[in-house]
């Protein structure tokens, strides 16, 4: 809604015209506003002007993906024949980045978010690195025939490529956000 502050009074006589003798048809007067006064900027304009809720939908469809492939593997792989079944890695990385998600999405609504969205955000980086780490050694020692789990597990490391570095640009949104927010 647009607001103006500009005077109303009307300036001028109205009487010239007649006083001259000619028949001049009236004139349409109607007012403008030559100067708008800009809406009221809520919390956190600038960070929500650069969608982080983009960015959470896609870290929610990648966990979902996650969740998915470690269903899978859970379904087809024994489970100690690697470290990416053992510890449900996918099942963990998952859960967090939907949870992470959901959270970025929150913030339009709830801007008091924004803590608790950076620091779940960089445990998930933590988190993602640790499994990538484990899915490593796992592709390093790989000795079995079966090379669809071989592909799954190198989507998976993809997959965490991806939601880490997700994470990250919303981790550096959220901290310069939070730092010009602070005293």
């Amino acid at each position: 809604m647009a607001c103006a502050d500009v005077d109303m009074d009307i300036h001028g006589d109205d009487n010239d015209q007649h006083r001259s003798g000619l028949r001049i048809p009236p004139q349409m007067q109607y007012y403008q506003a030559t100067e708008l006064v800009p809406d009221k900027e809520g919390p956190l304009h600038s960070l929500l002007q650069k969608q982080p809720a983009v960015l959470g939908s896609m870290q929610m469809v990648s966990g979902f993906l996650s969740v998915g492939v470690g269903i899978v593997f859970a379904a087809t792989q024994e489970m100690g024949k690697s470290l990416f079944t053992l510890f449900r890695l996918s099942h963990l990385t998952g859960v967090l980045f939907i949870v992470a998600g959901v959270v970025s999405n929150l913030l339009f609504k709830y801007p008091r978010l924004l803590h608790v969205s950076l620091q779940v955000n960089c445990g998930c980086i933590i988190v993602a690195v640790v499994a990538a780490c484990m899915i490593t050694v796992d592709l390093v020692q790989w000795k079995t025939s079966n090379d669809l789990h071989l592909r799954i597990e190198v989507m998976e490391l993809c997959v965490l490529g991806l939601e880490v570095f997700l994470s990250a640009i919303l981790c550096v949104w959220f901290f310069k956000e939070k730092r010009a927010k602070s005293p």
